[in-house]
């Protein structure tokens, strides 16, 4: 049985594509800050994992590596934003969000290197946020931006193996982190949507699927936006 990581991995997109890799065979440890699980199966293991504090997510490595012969896919989804302007964004703030978008990602996948086989995948979860600024969340944008070229930049590490990196930047999707957005928000974003609404998780999971089945699919951003901003 292959098996797979997924940051985030108990709710919203984290939670849709930890269900598809177990449709697929896969075994997933799944980490979560805050969301602890509703279910779980012997396929799926949740672990509770503050990707802000290093010795919580050395901690999660060491476990995997005592766990684990391989690691066949690993999907790099946790994140977090802090809603507020620029100038009242702390430094705090700030390096939390990159600490757990960024940092984290590149330190787990550094530490599990010897344990990826030829032809696994790993898989990062970015924005359209990193692609088209937005005005009220200046750090989350600049943190997905940073996983996209994190993402092009693993490629040449994994260069002549098979296994392929890639990061699937969704725009606004129906997940519990929008659900208390104002209406007249929600309204302004579907507004600026040429689809008219929020994408549904299965619609954003079919694009961490195509990349799991297309081993020629490497190095790419993948939008799944609805034409976001289209005027």
């Amino acid at each position: 049985m292959k098996t797979a990581i997924v940051t985030g991995g108990t709710s919203g997109i984290g939670l849709g594509v930890a269900h598809m890799l177990i449709e697929k065979g896969y075994r997933v440890y799944a980490t979560y800050a805050h969301n602890a699980p509703t279910s779980s199966t012997d396929n799926y293991k949740a672990i509770k994992v503050d990707q802000s504090n290093r010795d919580e997510l050395y901690s999660f490595i060491s476990h995997i590596k005592e766990s684990c012969s391989t690691i066949d896919c690993i999907v790099c989804n946790a994140g977090t934003t802090a809603r507020k302007p620029f100038t009242c964004t702390t430094d705090s703030d700030w390096d939390n969000m990159m600490e757990i978008a960024v940092n984290s990602h590149y330190i787990l996948i550094r530490e599990l290197y010897s344990l990826i086989p030829p032809g696994s995948r790993i898989l990062f979860t970015g924005s359209q946020m990193g692609i088209t600024p937005h005005a009220t969340v200046l750090g989350y944008g600049v943190t997905k931006a940073a996983v996209h070229a994190l993402a092009k930049g693993l490629v040449k590490e994994f260069e002549g193996t098979g296994t392929t990196v890639n990061a699937i930047a969704p725009g606004f999707v129906e997940t519990p982190w929008h659900k208390d957005k104002p209406s007249e928000i929600r309204g302004n974003i579907c507004n600026k949507t040429a689809i008219h609404r929020f994408a549904t998780v299965a619609e954003v999971v079919d694009a961490y699927r195509f990349c799991i089945d297309n081993p020629f699919v490497n190095g790419s951003i993948i939008e799944v936006n609805g034409g976001y901003s289209y005027k």
